[in-house]
């Protein structure tokens, strides 16, 4: 016990400020690095994402327990969330909040029976399509592959009350809604709007200076 003792009044700064960090980052703020290209082209691989873990509901530190609920998530949002059926921690976009009723054909969203509208915007290197999708009020880039990947369409459906459907803007290779199901609301631990910072994992994980506190 002595020897506890000591050692907290000798590092007992640097002890509270390691516990307030670990805090803040549970229940407040966190980054959250992107493997994958499954948001490109609004997320990059290599992109450091600023996440609002207040931004929906005020949590318990260290667990998902929700002591205060804000706001759900809207369509359109960039969301954090822990999926239990993919047994790990994913970044996709709001389309369907509980209630909505929505399909996929040939890459086109409809939501509650409107068609979502579309225009062609570039070519990526790799020959994939971008197009702007227009998400309510949010206007987003959409990524769509040359060829078909059997995940272009899906037949109506509605999103259960406390579930939420979710998509990767890279639409045709993305796991999300249509390989793990509707996202349960207590498994969305924050939103996402910024890139904090950015390596280029093709250019020796250089920065990418451009990205630097970029909006999403």
């Amino acid at each position: 016990m002595n020897k506890l003792a000591q050692l907290w009044r000798d590092n007992r700064g640097v002890i509270v400020f390691l516990s307030l960090m670990f805090v803040f980052r549970s229940a407040v703020a966190d980054w959250n690095d992107v493997p994958s290209g499954s948001m490109q082209p609004t997320i990059q691989i290599g992109d450091r994402l600023l996440v609002n873990k207040m931004a929906y509901d005020i949590r318990l530190p260290f667990t998902t327990t929700s002591l205060i609920k804000r706001v759900d998530p809207k369509r359109g949002d960039i969301v954090i969330f822990i999926s239990e059926v993919a047994d790990n921690r994913l970044v996709k976009r709001v389309i369907g909040i509980p209630g909505d009723v929505v399909a996929m054909h040939n890459n086109v969203l409809s939501i509650n029976g409107q068609p979502l509208s579309y225009i062609a915007v570039d070519e990526a290197a790799d020959s994939s399509k971008v197009l702007s999708e227009q998400l309510d009020a949010i206007k987003h880039q959409v990524k769509l592959a040359p060829f078909s990947t059997g995940r272009d369409s899906f037949a109506a459906v509605t999103v259960p009350k406390d579930h939420y459907l979710v998509l990767g803007d890279n639409r045709d290779n993305s796991a999300d809604s249509r390989v793990i199901g509707f996202v349960p609301r207590g498994e969305i631990v924050g939103r996402a709007s910024t890139v904090l910072f950015s390596l280029d994992y093709d250019n020796y994980f250089l920065p990418r200076s451009e990205r630097f506190l970029a909006a999403l």
